[in-house]
């Protein structure tokens, strides 16, 4: 079983930057594929971007590449985006997914374990 837990969203103007975190339960995190996922209302839930368990291949949707960096730490079972220059159509609910195999994946359906979420707001 692994267990996420989302911070750092919250409430930013245009143009500003937010970092979200993910803290991640298992001894086995090193191994996970791990992604970001965001849904603002009424829309799917879309890829936002994908780091390789051994943080060496990232992977970014079209929307948010040169903006939006992921990373991670496999001692303290985490993972981070760090997200700049945010415009007001990146505003929805961000989470984050483990995938327990090591092909990558952009599906939604292809990761095993969700977080809560955490609300981003970007104001115009």
């Amino acid at each position: 079983q692994v267990q996420l837990v989302e911070s750092g969203g919250g409430l930013v103007q245009a143009g500003g930057s937010l970092r979200l975190s993910c803290a991640a339960s298992g001894r086995a995190f090193g191994t996970y594929i791990m992604g970001w996922f965001r849904q603002a209302p009424g829309k799917e839930r879309e890829f936002v971007a994908a780091i390789s368990w051994s943080g060496g291949n990232t992977y970014y949707a079209d929307s948010v590449k040169g903006r939006f960096t992921i990373s991670r730490d496999n001692v303290k079972n985490t993972v981070l985006l760090q997200m700049n220059s945010l415009k007001p159509e990146d505003t929805a609910v961000y989470f984050c997914a483990a995938r327990l195999t090591r092909i990558m994946t952009m599906r939604a359906s292809g990761y095993d374990y969700w977080g809560q979420g955490t609300q981003v707001t970007v104001s115009s």
